[in-house]
């Protein structure tokens, strides 16, 4: 097997409390850096529990990269790669990619696995590429605890192709049996693996998360009127926001039409992303007689984003496919009530029907147009449910997600010998 030639180690983590118990050496394979998971990363490098190192496949996203979905290139503007061990992992395929099969072939990462004495090996790839299956044989040779999971609430592939879901609904069982915890980001998740048959103490939810502090002080330092100013917008209108990729799976468009059967002269809509729908959204606001009160930003980088979702009064995500959706949890620590389709994994443990937000059915555009009459014709009410969306996002943080995965590793038997340490509640 090829060497783990030109790692590259930056920063070492913080020191770990001291502790006369060893510490789990866990390795983390993730298939390249992404602004969600660093904090994660950050709390696991102060666990004294755990000794995590993290493997990435791929430099995209730490390094200026075009991302298919927005259709520019992309650098997130914040730090991904402090405060934690990592490594790179050459990649060694013909054709580099993060959704082909070979597109992640990371030959290194055998290497790694077998010479690392790792208690857990925690894989965040995504079984399509074949990095997942070095990863997952050398795992297992080494008797090492495997976890990986999805984020996906049902079988419905994003193409909505049928064959997929027969496919998945018989393979899937077989394929999650591999992993000695089940990694799953909603409670939709855990009853999707239930209705697989996965035994429940091999399920774990991990909530699906961002960097609740960064974002709620973030965005209570935005100006909201000078964000307006710039955007040409009134101080006293009311803003709707779209925040994803302009995709068809997204239905951003949904959104448009909504919008153009509810609006009055002081209301705006606001789509932040970049993708192919673009063009053809700009078109369809002319075509609808609401151009002048539709904005688009283009793709927002991170930093830019509290601003985007504070200057703003209610979040639209109306997707067809959304495993989960981050913008719902980025949307609702800036204190803005939510509309999602019931599509959205976000739904079942963030939004509260009428308390922080609305749910509606996935294409029905008189639904959703009928949702957001409701809540444009009620400013307070807007005020209350944000304000209530805030708090639904207090045990639902990177912290929490780092607790439950440690916790997941420590009550798995141990492989190359007895656990050592015990989960915390």
């Amino acid at each position: 097997m090829a060497s783990v030639a030109k790692m590259t180690l930056v920063l070492p983590a913080e020191p770990a409390q001291t502790s006369s118990i060893p510490r789990l050496r866990v390795l983390i394979v993730c298939s390249h850096p992404v602004q969600y998971a660093t904090p994660i990363f950050q709390v696991l490098a102060k666990d004294s529990r755990v000794d995590v190192q993290v493997a990435y496949c791929s430099m995209q996203g730490a390094e200026p990269a075009v991302d298919p979905g927005f259709g520019v290139e992309v650098r997130w503007d914040i730090p991904l790669l402090s405060g934690y061990s990592w490594q790179h992992v050459p990649n060694h395929s013909w054709s580099p990619r993060l959704d082909t099969f070979f597109g992640l072939f990371n030959l290194g990462i055998w290497r790694l696995i077998s010479r690392g004495k790792f208690d857990a090996v925690v894989v965040h790839t995504g079984y399509v590429c074949a990095t997942f299956w070095i990863a997952a044989v050398a795992a297992k040779w080494k008797r090492a605890r495997f976890l990986f999971g999805t984020d996906a609430h049902d079988l419905s592939p994003r193409d909505a192709k049928k064959w997929k879901v027969w496919i998945k609904r018989r393979l899937w069982p077989c394929l999650f049996r591999l992993a000695d915890s089940v990694l799953v980001v909603s409670s939709g998740g855990v009853a999707l693996m239930r209705s697989l048959r996965i035994p429940e103490d091999r399920i774990t939810l991990v909530p699906f998360c961002v960097d609740n502090g960064w974002w709620i002080e973030n965005s209570d330092r935005v100006g909201r009127a000078a964000v307006r100013a710039r955007w040409k917008v009134p101080e006293n209108a009311t803003v709707v926001l779209f925040c994803a990729k302009l995709q068809p799976w997204k239905r951003p468009q949904d959104l448009l039409r909504a919008f153009a059967q509810v609006s009055g002269p002081n209301t705006h809509l606001v789509f932040a992303g970049d993708g192919a729908l673009r063009s053809t959204l700009e078109s369809e606001a002319k075509t609808l007689g609401v151009d002048s009160r539709v904005l688009f930003l283009g793709f927002a980088n991170q930093s830019v984003l509290p601003e985007v979702y504070t200057a703003s009064d209610l979040f639209v995500l109306p997707s067809e496919y959304e495993p989960f959706g981050l913008v719902v949890n980025e949307a609702m620590l800036c204190q803005r009530p939510v509309i999602v389709s019931d599509r959205v994994g976000a739904r079942f443990d963030l939004v509260r029907e009428g308390e922080t937000g609305y749910i509606f059915p996935c294409g029905d555009v008189d639904a959703l147009a009928r949702i957001l009459q409701r809540a444009l014709s009620d400013p307070p009410l807007l005020h209350r449910m944000g304000a209530a969306a805030r708090e639904q996002m207090a045990g639902w943080s990177h912290v929490d997600y780092a607790r439950a995965l440690v916790n997941a590793i420590c009550k798995i038997p141990g492989t190359r010998g007895d656990a050592r340490i015990t989960a915390i509640v």
